[in-house]
């Protein structure tokens, strides 16, 4: 996993947020085992305290599940990928709209804009 982290956000928000992403690209699949937090918060060079902290999080959330003495795994379930989509997709557009609207874009002006590009998008590539 190689992450560079942005001073602006917890780091261990950054972690969880990279784990849901691979979930969702299925680069993690159910029942995958995460690396323990002594190995990734060496290969991210971080505080265990902070891996732990986010292992805990995406645990309380039901996204990774620990097996004592076995580690931590990917949850289960077509549902939570699919909420886990949704909800990262919200995030992602409710950003977008937010700095559209602070450039003076209207709603309508928006969707126009992202109807233009998506079809530029499909005629480059």
């Amino acid at each position: 996993m190689d992450l560079e982290f942005d001073d602006k956000m917890p780091i261990y928000l950054q972690i969880m947020d990279r784990i849901k992403m691979d979930i969702v690209t299925q680069k993690l699949k159910a029942n995958d085992k995460l690396p323990s937090v002594r190995e990734m918060s060496t290969i991210l060079k971080v505080n265990p305290n902070t891996l732990q902290r986010a292992y805990q999080e995406l645990e309380r959330l039901g996204i990774v599940y620990t097996q004592r003495g076995m580690g931590t795994f990917v949850g289960e379930g077509d549902t939570m990928v699919d909420e886990l989509k949704q909800e990262m997709a919200r995030e992602v557009m409710d950003s977008f709209i937010l700095r559209m609207k602070r450039l003076g874009f209207t709603e309508q002006e928006i969707i126009e804009r992202i109807s233009k590009n998506i079809i530029e998008v499909k005629q480059h590539g």
